[in-house]
């Protein structure tokens, strides 16, 4: 190789070399950019612009699931940030592009007070953060496998849900109507667990209640109603003709009067001190009840904004 040709090669590796730290320069602002449109607690609208189509959508209907009780997948929701009075803040270790339209970012985050001081006791964390060229534009695909941990979530609570949907058809066909009747019944549901005996048959242990109402105007006001707390055994059936919808078979419910405390304890066993605490706190339970009201009459298209109990001042939804 003469002199001109290794010239020649020198100048174009330093070329390809320069032109690959502008991209990884240009790479590390971009994902700098995107790592304000992480989630912190809540979904921003305008992060449809800064997210694949398929990472923002599964974002979007996990944030608008219901959350029930102790919502069990807040993480969901928390990403990277801390949960009271800081803010995550982000710098990007590095990126590596794997491909045209691909690549990820190292990011590491750390959480600082509103006043701009850093929190000491909270460590440096590292992340990775996904990157998805569309139509010419860099947008965030992922971050550290959410999208599969909220597909699966969605998945399970799509199951969950048509339990659920089994669990209040029961009391509102079978215990609805041994009360005064309303213009409409809906159910509260406060699952304790939910424990498989087998691939077809589960027990789910609760804290039920049955409410009937009358629709006045935009109010849900409370004709009668009452607590049914047990043991429901539902079932799909097996064998060659396998049900899809699930089946209530059996509902051992607690005593009423003296035999309450000795029933619920034979009943939910293990979890009777989860149950008690969550049957006699009626800052719970109304939470839930207003929650699950919230969801009926949204998933309902009804245009109500209240409910009231008799002698009480109305709820708003």
């Amino acid at each position: 190789m003469n002199i001109k040709s290794y010239i020649l090669a020198a100048v174009l590796c330093s070329t390809t070399l320069i032109s690959c730290n502008k991209t990884n320069e240009n790479l590390s602002s971009i994902a700098f950019d995107l790592c304000q449109y992480i989630p912190d607690h809540e979904l921003l609208e305008r992060s449809k612009d800064y997210m694949t189509e398929d990472f923002y959508s599964v974002l979007e209907t996990t944030f608008n699931l219901p959350e029930h009780e102790a919502m069990d997948h807040e993480w969901l929701h928390y990403f990277v940030t801390g949960n009271g009075g800081t803010i995550a803040d982000y710098e990007v270790v590095g990126v590596e592009k794997t491909d045209d339209t691909h690549a990820v970012a190292t990011i590491s985050v750390r959480q600082k007070w509103e006043d701009g001081s850093f929190c000491e006791e909270e460590d440096i964390e590292e992340h990775k953060l996904y990157m998805e060229k569309v139509d010419g534009k860099w947008l965030m695909s992922d971050f550290d496998g959410h999208k599969q941990d909220c597909q699966r979530y969605i998945l399970n609570w799509g199951k969950e849900e048509m339990m659920r949907q089994t669990i209040s058809e029961y009391l509102v066909k079978e215990i609805g109507p041994n009360y005064s009747q309303g213009d409409i019944c809906i159910p509260v549901l406060m699952i304790v667990t939910t424990i498989e005996h087998e691939r077809y048959i589960k027990e789910v242990l609760g804290d039920f209640w049955v409410f009937n109402y009358n629709i006045v105007g935009d109010t849900l006001k409370t004709v009668s109603g009452g607590n049914h707390s047990g043991a429901l055994l539902l079932s799909k059936g097996g064998g060659e003709r396998v049900r899809e919808e699930w089946e209530v078979t059996n509902f051992e419910q607690t005593e009423d009067g003296a035999g309450n405390e000795e029933s619920a304890k034979r009943i939910f066993g293990d979890y009777y001190d989860v149950y008690q605490n969550m049957h006699a706190n009626q800052d719970v339970r109304e939470a839930v009840r207003r929650e699950q009201l919230q969801q009926y009459v949204r998933s309902h298209n009804m245009p109500i904004k209240y409910y009231q109990d008799y002698g009480w001042d109305a709820v708003e939804l």
